[in-house]
């Protein structure tokens, strides 16, 4: 199996034709999270841009790095890069330094934050801003169990599969999409 939140991932795979045809399984949305101490004041994604900040994000060529900077350049925001202290390898990095205290605010996965609610504050971006966080999952070609790698491609894609991810935080598959 192979997934990811960047489609891009698993279609380059299947030209490549390292994997059968993806499918989008589920999808997610972007949050701006601060400490739940909140010592830069931060109450709208706007305070970035008046309030002096230490903002860490994801690197560029990490989904959720690519998405921060959809967020913040629909929104007219893009020159609070300036104050990113810190480009992180991954999600889980952002999510540490922000809910430890060690940055002021950070962009990461709504179900990233969910995990750390006790020490972090979610500041929602609104949707109209929201990029397009679809994740999508595929069966590798050269599977040594493709019909147990397909039936659990079938399972996440089931109701059931579906109220499993929809619990964690997750959005449905949308409609546009698989």
């Amino acid at each position: 199996m192979f997934a990811s939140a960047a489609p891009l991932n698993t279609q380059r795979l299947f030209r490549a034709g390292l994997v059968d045809k993806p499918v989008t399984f589920t999808a997610n949305r972007l949050a701006l999270i601060v400490p739940r101490s909140n010592p830069a004041g931060i109450r709208s994604i706007y305070d970035l841009r008046s309030k002096p900040v230490k903002l860490v994000v994801a690197a560029p060529a990490v989904p959720v790095g690519g998405f921060t900077l959809t967020v913040l350049r629909k929104m007219g925001l893009s020159s609070v890069l300036s104050k990113v202290v810190s480009r992180e390898s991954d999600v889980k990095a952002v999510t540490g330094k922000v809910a430890l205290g060690q940055a002021d605010a950070g962009f990461v996965y709504v179900t990233d934050a969910r995990p750390v609610t006790d020490q972090v504050t979610v500041v929602r971006i609104p949707a109209w801003a929201q990029p397009r966080v679809r994740y999508e999952i595929a069966v590798v070609a050269r599977s040594s169990n493709k019909a147990a790698a397909q039936a659990w491609v079938k399972a996440i894609l089931s109701s059931r599969g579906q109220t499993a991810l929809k619990n964690a935080g997750f959005l449905p598959v949308p409609k546009a999409a698989s």
